[in-house]
């Protein structure tokens, strides 16, 4: 049996596990911003305002 077969490059799964890992909390944040402002709900529901002429 030929040890290059079971080499594991510790480098590349610790890179991945950290991309997961911020991927992760960019979504848990993307989430947060979403419910704390709304962006679709509040272009639809609102008129623009125009300016009172004098």
């Amino acid at each position: 049996m030929s040890q290059d077969d079971n080499l594991i490059d510790f480098a590349s799964e610790r890179g991945k596990r950290i991309h997961d890992i911020k991927d992760k909390r960019l979504n848990e944040m993307r989430q947060a911003f979403e419910q704390a402002l709304p962006l679709a709900q509040a272009k639809a529901g609102k008129k623009a305002k125009k300016p009172k002429k004098r």
